[in-house]
């Protein structure tokens, strides 16, 4: 029985948890116990019937990661330039499959060849090195928070991941008011799917997001802080290091990036005076 599924095998999953039987090996013994996994499955984004690409995500959120996914990704320049989404689950997948507008989608043209990508990649559907570091303009300067603000929001974060609580698998990422409460939390096997979820849960919401922050349980990407910047937040904090190429885009961007964010302790790299 180890390693083989308790419930019927489909590849195409369209729930976020399934059972397994594993065996747990010590100094001792090995025993066979249940075991609960996150399921990955591939996700087609498809705007007005043309592929565009593949993800491997977490059948969860599906709509906040489409809208987030068109943002972040600048497909869409506005989360009403999204207009129907459709869920379309198979044996092999889902497919996203979302109406966009004639401006977008001729601006789309460019990008026309579908790629698979790894988990949660950023690059989705980029081709030239221009369009991989695009950046939008700098944010302004609206937001301060006090430290104990940064304290609140990591320690709410793991109790709200509750696909994690179960598979100690997936990340999250949340969104904070300015008082470190958190409001939107989604998780996904990608982190940047995460991201995009949250991004995309906001503007479904009609949420200013630069009224909050974000948290992430991953380490901090350039293509993390280019998406937080691209939908006006100003403070990216993770529970773990920023690359280098993540801090360069924070500056460029205006954004304040904390990394190392665990328990009451953390690490400033950029936008230092606005942790007060």
């Amino acid at each position: 029985m180890a390693g083989r599924k308790i419930a019927q095998e489909n590849r195409g999953s369209s729930t976020p948890l399934s059972d397994w039987v594993a065996t747990r090996l010590d100094d001792a013994a090995s025993t066979a116990e249940p075991v609960r996994v996150a399921e990955e499955v591939p996700i087609a984004i498809v705007y007005n019937a043309r592929p565009y690409v593949v993800l491997m995500g977490t059948p969860l959120d599906l709509e906040d990661l489409a809208v987030g996914f068109s943002l972040t990704e600048g497909v869409v320049r506005a989360a009403s330039g999204v207009g129907r989404i459709d869920v379309v689950r198979a044996s092999h997948g889902i497919e996203l499959q979302i109406e966009i507008g004639p401006d977008d989608a001729a601006r789309l043209e460019g990008r026309t060849r579908a790629m698979t990508a790894r988990t949660g990649c950023g690059l989705c559907g980029i081709e030239t090195i221009a369009e991989a570091m695009r950046l939008p303009a700098p944010l302004a300067h609206t937001l301060d928070v006090e430290r104990v603000v940064l304290w609140r929001a990591a320690a709410q974060l793991p109790a709200r991941q509750a696909l994690n609580v179960e598979t100690n698998t997936v990340h999250a990422a949340g969104w904070a008011n300015a008082l470190g409460f958190l409001e939107i939390v989604r998780e996904d096997v990608g982190r940047h799917n995460a991201l995009d979820k949250v991004l995309g849960a906001l503007a479904r919401a009609g949420t200013t997001a630069s009224d909050g922050f974000i948290v992430v349980t991953s380490r901090a990407s350039y293509e993390m802080v280019q998406k937080a910047a691209v939908c006006g937040v100003e403070l990216l904090a993770a529970v773990s290091r920023p690359t280098g190429l993540a801090i360069r885009v924070a500056v460029e961007t205006g954004v304040t990036l904390v990394g190392l964010l665990r328990d009451r302790t953390a690490y400033i790299y950029t936008g230092h005076n606005r942790i007060t």
